[in-house]
């Protein structure tokens, strides 16, 4: 792992809101904090109503977690590009978010509960 990204588990309850709906919502969730950039809660795919996510063709690189893939949300009103991503193969050091979920906290609503 990285020395300066730090993965944990997060306490209590979060939820994750997209056009108002509950999208997921669990007590597993993993923090993860990389330097001086604001924590990225992790939530587990399985506590995630992946249903109303659709892959996106955009990907992203990170040198220390490997190669992320997007994912747009359907909405009752519309569709949220790109709002989420996960890491399918992490890096060696960062397999404890392999299977779990981030969301860019700009375009839906993360909160502890």
């Amino acid at each position: 792992m990285a020395d300066h990204i730090r993965i944990t588990e997060a306490d209590g309850k979060w939820i994750v809101r997209a056009g108002g709906a509950i999208l997921g919502e669990t007590k597993n969730a993993l923090e993860l904090t990389e330097g001086e950039y604001p924590s990225v809660i992790y939530f587990p795919r399985d506590d995630v109503a992946t249903v109303f996510l659709d892959p996106s063709d955009t990907t992203s690189h990170c040198p220390w977690k490997g190669d992320a893939s997007h994912y747009s949300i359907q909405t009752n009103s519309a569709v949220i590009k790109d709002a989420a991503w996960s890491y399918e193969a992490p890096t060696k050091g960062m397999a404890a978010i392999s299977g779990h979920m981030a969301f860019y906290t700009d375009k839906v609503k993360v909160e502890q509960a």
